[in-house]
């Protein structure tokens, strides 16, 4: 808690406090009170308790630690590509995707004062989705951990030159002003989430419903091992919706491979697939089967 800015610590402790009383309603989220991925938690469970949690690491620990019932991740974004690594993050934690959401990007420019600006504070992904704008304005990108703590330590450093891109729900909470709204360069900037629990869903429960499945895996190291372990996708009809390779350690030897599928466990075409993929692999490991959020393609 020590580590966010000093106008952040009240509302980190309130809301630690009352995730505490609660668990089972409890949502760990890496940031200050206030960014992107507090709005996700709200957006996708509008009932739950938000836990801020100052690293990724820190809110799945929240998670398996029983602190909390679940995690939510922002992992990609519509304009910058991966957010968080979870295919480090999630084999080491031992939970388990359980679903998606997907929230749409508006970023605010907030300040104490009424410009002219020097330089804005944000999380770098939020720096780089409003490039133009700040080129524009001809102020300084700054880094900060995240958006909201940004907000917060612009409150702190009391400096009206200084401005900081955050959700509109960070100025309300740090009582800065909105200067400009909605300063991200594209008007489809959405990033996607994933939410995290100890215990994975039974795919015989979302029977009926559109569903997706994230699985990691490592190919033999021989040639053509790649081409031929996907081949059963293709044959069977199973939508590969995200295919990303990934090195451990310092080989290199053989990278490693994080899949999300349109599908089930259980369901014959998704079956096969896996089957031949597991021919062709030294592991196959599940990450979780979820409801389908948004239609791919």
């Amino acid at each position: 808690m020590s580590s966010y800015p000093q106008p952040a610590l009240a509302q980190v402790s309130s809301m630690t406090s009352a995730a505490a009383a609660e668990p089972a309603r409890a949502v760990a989220f890496q940031g200050a009170p206030g960014c992107n991925s507090h709005r996700a938690a709200l957006e996708y469970d509008p009932d739950c308790l938000p836990l801020p949690c100052f690293a990724f690491e820190d809110a799945l620990d929240a998670v398996r630690e029983g602190r909390a019932a679940r995690a939510i991740i922002p992992i990609e974004n519509s304009q910058h590509g991966r957010v968080a690594d979870i295919h480090f993050l999630l084999p080491e934690s031992g939970l388990s995707i359980v679903g998606e959401h997907f929230l749409a990007i508006n970023h605010a420019l907030m300040a104490l004062g009424e410009g002219p600006f020097a330089a804005a504070y944000s999380h770098p992904q939020a720096l780089g989705q409003s490039r133009r704008y700040l080129r524009e304005k001809g102020m300084v990108p700054m880094a900060y951990a995240d958006t909201a703590g940004a907000a917060a330590y612009v409150r702190e450093l009391g400096d009206p030159t200084l401005a900081a891109i955050a959700p509109k729900l960070a100025a309300e909470l740090y009582d800065l002003r909105i200067v400009e709204d909605n300063v991200e360069d594209a008007d489809d900037n959405t990033t996607r989430f994933v939410v995290l629990a100890r215990e994975p869903l039974d795919p015989f429960t979302l029977k009926d419903q559109k569903t997706m499945t994230t699985f990691i895996f490592e190919v033999n190291n021989v040639p053509a091992a790649l081409y031929k372990a996907l081949g059963g996708f293709a044959t069977n009809g199973v939508n590969m919706t995200k295919l990303e390779s990934y090195q451990t350690g310092a080989s290199f030897a053989a990278s490693k491979f994080y899949v999300d599928i349109e599908g089930a466990p259980g369901e014959a075409r998704v079956d096969r697939a896996m089957q031949e993929l597991a021919f062709h692999c030294k592991y196959v490991r599940p990450l979780g089967t979820y409801r389908l959020a948004r239609s791919r393609g």
